[in-house]
């Protein structure tokens, strides 16, 4: 079996795939579902981290997933001050390293929050090209972010991008191998994101395959379907996997995370 390729800011000796964990933290204030109480959506989350970290993931990644409709770029400086407040405590809360994702595609205030928290790395799903989603036309924001991380000196805090992002669609048909070039070579990407069609949907492990054949020494990662069933059809071409519904109480997006169905999928990698 290949080694794994190190993925920055997720220590992981061996021949392990890291495994990072989501947390969905419930409708943020402001949100249209948002449901009243601030102190109830900490508690969920905090429950999550530590079952997360019971489990034995690698690692948590923090997601305004409750945030539905999701901004197209920019958010507001209200769900900036509730992700900073949840991943502040997630830090004290377990010993793990923390990824920050503010959808649909404000990279700069994820590199914010994960500065301000202490977080280590972030994930963008449109770093490079344009993409037509439920949102719109999200176009890339590699040409601000790279600049605010190196004004700020955050260089230590690592950016992972999708390729071909899930819930959407290219804007005219482009080779999978040109787009992976232009994230790597002028996005300046520390890691790339394979993922299927829509959350929780499956990856075709040929996408994952000929990512990493494009770019080998790049670390490739799995943003959706995996479960402690399929990953052996992605150990082959895959540095680590990025998991939210099949760690989930019943295998369900909008659940608690189930500690055992994360030991079971920690195993399996």
């Amino acid at each position: 079996m290949r080694k794994p390729t190190p993925i920055p800011g997720i220590p992981v000796g061996g021949d392990k795939r890291p495994l990072i964990g989501m947390i969905h933290p419930a409708p943020l204030p402001g949100s249209p579902r948002y449901a009243g109480d601030v102190r109830k959506i900490l508690d969920s989350a905090l429950r999550d981290a530590e079952a997360l970290a019971a489990g034995g993931a690698s690692a948590i990644m923090l997601e305004n997933f409750g945030d539905l409709p999701f901004y197209p770029g920019r958010v507001p400086a209200h769900v900036i001050a509730s992700m900073t407040a949840i991943a502040c405590a997630v830090r004290r809360t377990v010993d793990l390293p923390l990824g920050i994702n503010v959808l649909r595609n404000d990279g700069q205030s994820a590199l914010a929050v994960a500065l301000a928290s202490g977080a280590q790395f972030i994930r963008v799903n449109v770093l490079c090209g344009a993409r037509v989603t439920d949102q719109g036309v999200i176009n890339g924001i590699a040409h601000d972010l790279l600049r605010d991380r190196a004004q700020l000196g955050a260089q230590s805090i690592a950016i992972f991008a999708d390729v071909d992002v899930k819930h959407s669609a290219p804007l005219a048909a482009r080779p999978l191998e040109d787009e992976v070039e232009d994230t790597v070579e002028r996005g300046l990407v520390d890691a790339l994101i394979v993922s299927g069609s829509g959350t929780g949907k499956k990856t075709d492990p040929a996408h994952a395959r000929l990512v990493k054949t494009i770019r080998p020494n790049v670390p490739v990662l799995i943003g959706s379907g995996a479960s402690a069933e399929s990953v052996k059809n992605y150990l082959p071409h895959a540095d680590g996997f990025i998991v939210g519904t099949a760690i989930k109480i019943d295998g369900k997006v909008e659940n608690a995370v189930d500690a055992n169905r994360v030991r079971k999928l920690a195993a399996a990698l």
